[in-house]
């Protein structure tokens, strides 16, 4: 480089900014964090909406489960959570946040129990905190260092002394209104964990299970002597606690003589008869289960004929009553149910509708008691015995078939094992009167996405009463006693004075102290019993909108919005709402968002640790943010679509970074323009801005509205496609690109460079503030190299400006870019053929209709050879829109590149009045 060149170089303005290229988040990003939170920047933000006495918007947090890492999924949830908040904070609305944790239940108590057998139940309660408050740490710094702000130091946790006694206060209400009550009915019962399951507790596996077709005698000749019900079961080890068999009133039967040539090696054959009663429909699927092949039709009867028999048990000595019941199909089977109400939510409501009682001989560990009338079988378990069953059967000639299927089977989620149905003495809330009202107030409640209110509706439509006692030490003790003869006291003055001791001393009194302690306390009779279950956790986490909401001065209720995933349909979300009907008479939200599930994009399965392990894929949300930056979380959680299922890999995430580093470059850019710019002295008006500025305030006006409306209704992907378009496209690819010349070249004070720096002072502040919610750190970080005041986070969003409003501007702009296509193919073609090496160098033709709407702007030179980068531009009236590109005759500038005629100072008319001034 020439001397002169290079003093022609110290008088350009370069862009100049302090705001480093690489992010290097990995490292600033806890430096920040550390930042916000020595600077109360959470408290700050709350203060200035109370002292604007701003609209409150309240998102309760669902507590997560206090066992385990942050994964991918728990990462979606609660940065979505962060995305709606800080949106919601910047658009005018104070956004208090209190943080919580689920902190009892079976999966602490399993893995406190699994490493340290025979403890006491005040000793396992001790280790349970210490477990969760372990994890309880560990996730918090994991939310914390996604940068999610809230109220971090003062969260709610279930396990708190206050909020179990509101735990309490809630089942009262429950009491009050006669809801609980308590039965021996069938639950879903975990041997392996030995406790009743809520539905949410349980997940379903493959198993393969061996089913039988049964012989039932009827003791009654109506259908001719020697007739058998015939039914079908998968769950042989039920046969002993058999007490009916039901029939569909509706159905036809035929009662029929069907013939079976049994083959035994070295034996002639051995023709079987029987007289069966099948349903009609099933005849075909039954003849080849079993071999068993109709030969002569006596009578086909409907179902209610048979209602009022008796049949004889096949291998015990008793009688099973025949009833009818609807909830007998010919999916599968005979037509013919076999009901033992111990173990079977249809079967024990069928057997209370037909007087047939509870049989239900099994214990606590899945094994049989001496109930089952087989004393060989006693203490054994009862999957171990489906074999000895079947060869009881086979031997006294009552087994017509069998056969192994898979199938999908219900499983306890901790233990993993298969659960079973058991009829044990449990609480229950009565879902009458609950059901109609919940039904009524989910349509109250905006659901997002729409198919979410028929989720809920179908499935507390569908659910029987609520089974809320668990056979637990590590959760809420059931407020109840049993007196003197060992009835149930259910009583809401005792379980508020229970929920008081709590309040005064924590749950741990309930299990140190002795019954006649606790009965002395409670002003209850000598010889008074406590219960020794525990609630279930979902009452735990559902009574969050009285223990949390309601108690909270910060907080108010119902809820604005609860944002989890699809699953809490069956849970958090359906608890919560029918313990809020139950205290008072409404829904605890006003909406619901309900996202979907992380999922492996190459097994479109949801992400589990185990199945990560085995994979050797990660998916704890502290690898990412460890590797790539919190930001790179973030900016990942809003370019999905949270409505559906959410694909998750690394090179998925990798993809991320690309988009990350073009929003930074363009943050940068920005920023090094805006050197030596004062906005209060400097500024100007849109009305004396060159038309290329005004299109850019147009664009970003629409920007701005289309984000803000994004945002208002949660649409997160949106806004980071508007934002990406509007920098890729709208600002790198032309406005920069355009206006690099003038920024570098022109005198610092031109009208037309302050007029670009205006513009790029009103772009970068409504980038940094609409791209804050997302990229929390990186925005706040672009904002302080900016030198402004304060946290990015402290702001409002910008506004929308009707002097911003698209005009002719945009449509001008837009005939523009036409043209720009058509010149820029003209020039790439002679480049191509090597007539010059770059735009410009090109002198170019352009033909255009006589009503091209930005025809003067064409005529214009100095504004077409900016806006096409070109060194001349000729215009002539044509047809339709052609270019036609030649090798310029001009000279290159030596202070600005461009092709522009020279005066006898070697320089552009431009370049020579800004170096002599």
């Amino acid at each position: 480089m020439s001397k002169d060149a290079q003093n022609y170089k110290d008088s350009l303005s370069l862009p100049q900014t302090t705001f480093p290229m690489r992010g290097d988040l990995v490292k600033r990003e806890p430096q920040r964090l550390e930042q916000w939170e020595s600077n109360d920047l959470y408290q700050r933000i709350q203060k200035r909406r109370i002292d604007q006495n701003a609209p409150r918007y309240i998102l309760h947090d669902g507590p997560p489960f206090a066992n385990g890492d942050v994964h991918m999924g728990t990462a979606l949830n609660k940065v979505l959570k962060d995305l709606v908040l800080k949106s919601k904070t910047m658009a005018g609305f104070e956004t208090p946040y209190i943080p919580g944790w689920d902190c009892h239940g079976l999966p602490i108590e399993f893995k406190v129990v699994q490493n340290a057998q025979g403890l006491e139940p005040a000793e396992i309660r001790r280790r349970c905190v210490d477990f969760a408050k372990g994890w309880i740490d560990t996730q918090k710094a994991s939310f914390r260092r996604l940068g999610v702000l809230g109220d971090w130091e003062n969260p709610y946790l279930t396990m708190d002394a206050a909020y179990e006694a509101d735990i309490v206060r809630t089942f009262s209400a429950l009491i009050k209104r006669g809801n609980v009550y308590q039965s021996k009915k069938p639950v879903q019962w975990s041997y392996g964990a030995q406790t009743a399951l809520a539905e949410a507790e349980v997940e379903y596996m493959d198993k393969k299970s061996i089913s039988l077709y049964v012989e039932f005698p009827l003791l009654s000749d109506k259908f001719g002597e020697g007739t058998s019900m015939v039914i079908w079961t998968t769950t042989p080890w039920t046969l002993p606690a058999n007490l009916g068999v039901a029939t569909h009133p509706l159905f036809d039967y035929v009662v029929g003589r069907f013939e079976k040539v049994k083959q035994v090696k070295d034996q002639p054959d051995e023709l079987i008869s029987k007289r069966l009663v099948i349903a009609k429909e099933l005849l075909e699927a039954f003849e080849a289960k079993t071999g068993f092949v109709l030969k002569e039709i006596y009578e086909e009867v409907k179902g209610d004929a048979f209602e009022g028999l008796e049949a004889q048990h096949p291998f015990l000595d008793r009688t099973s009553k025949l009833i009818n019941a609807n909830f007998v199909t010919t999916e599968t089977g005979t037509g013919a149910v076999h009901i033992a109400p111990g173990h079977g939510a249809d079967d024990y409501t069928a057997g209370q509708q037909n007087g047939l009682g509870v049989l239900s001989p099994v214990d606590d560990e899945g094994k049989y008691t001496e109930e089952v009338g087989m004393p060989e079988m006693v203490g054994e378990h009862v999957f171990d015995c489906n074999v000895p069953i079947i060869k009881i059967l086979a031997g006294k000639g009552f087994l017509l078939g069998k056969e192994t299927i898979a199938h999908s089977y219900p499983h306890c989620w901790r233990s993993k094992t298969p659960i079973i149905f058991r009829a044990v003495e449990q609480f229950f809330i009565s879902l009458e009167g609950l059901r109609d009202k919940a039904l009524e107030e989910i349509d109250k409640v905006n659901w997002l996405p729409k198919w979410g209110r028929n989720r809920i509706y179908g499935t507390v439509e569908a659910r029987p009463d609520w089974c809320v006692s668990r056979q637990r030490t590590w959760g809420v003790p059931v407020p109840v006693f049993f007196d003197t003869e060992g009835k149930a006291v259910i009583d809401s003055e005792t379980a508020d004075k229970i929920a008081d001791l709590i309040e005064e001393e924590g749950s741990n009194i309930w299990f140190e102290l002795t019954d006649e302690q606790l009965c002395e306390r409670l002003g209850l009779p000598a010889g008074y019993k406590k219960c020794r279950d525990t609630l279930d956790v979902w009452i735990d986490s559902g009574s969050s909108s009285v223990a949390v909401v309601d108690r909270r001065p910060e907080l108010e209720g119902p809820a604005d919005l609860y944002l989890e995933a699809t699953d809490q349909h069956r849970g958090w979300f359906q608890s919560s709402l029918m313990l809020s009907v139950g205290v008072r008479d409404a829904a605890p939200y006003k909406s619901v968002l309900t996202h979907g599930f992380v999922v492996d994009k190459d097994k479109k399965g949801k992400l589990s640790k185990s199945e990560a392990e085995k994979s050797g894929k990660p998916i704890d949300a502290a690898h990412y943010y460890n590797k790539y930056g919190a930001d790179i979380v973030r900016l990942w959680v809003s370019s999905v679509d949270w409505q559906t299922e959410v694909p998750f890999g690394e090179d998925l995430f990798k993809q991320i970074a690309e988009p990350y580093r073009r929003l930074r470059n363009t943050l940068r850019i920005l920023l090094g323009n805006m050197d030596g710019f004062n906005v209060e002295t400097d500024a100007v008006a849109k009305a004396d801005m060159p038309l290329l500025d005004q299109w850019v305030l147009e664009r970003l006006n629409e920007v701005i509205k289309e984000c803000r409306s994004a945002y208002e209704s949660f649409e997160f992907r949106k806004v980071f496609n508007q934002i990406n378009q509007f920098c890729a496209t709208d600002l790198s690819a032309i406005y920069i690109d355009v206006t690099k010349d003038r920024m570098y070249c022109d005198a610092k004070d031109s009208v037309r460079r302050r007029s670009t720096q205006t513009v790029m002072h009103e772009v970068f502040t409504a980038l940094a503030k609409l791209l804050a919610p997302i990229l929390a750190y990186t925005a706040d970080e672009a904002w302080e190299h900016a030198g402004f005041s304060g946290s990015v986070h402290e702001q409002d969003f910008p506004e929308i400006k009707d002097e911003w409003a698209a005009s002719e501007v945009s449509t001008k702009v837009a005939a523009l870019l036409e043209a720009r296509s058509v010149i820029q193919t003209a020039i790439e073609e002679k480049v191509q053929a090597k007539v010059f090496n770059k735009n410009n160098e090109a002198a170019v033709l352009v033909s255009v209709p006589a009503d091209f709407v930005a025809l003067d702007e064409l005529k214009d030179r100095e504004f077409a050879t900016e806006f096409f980068i070109l060194a001349d531009l000729k215009v002539q009236e044509g047809a339709e829109l052609t270019a036609e590109a030649s090798a310029t005759e001009y000279t290159m500038c030596p202070r600005c590149r461009s092709y522009e005629p020279l005066l006898e100072s070697g320089l552009c008319e431009r370049c020579d009045a800004v170096v002599n001034n």
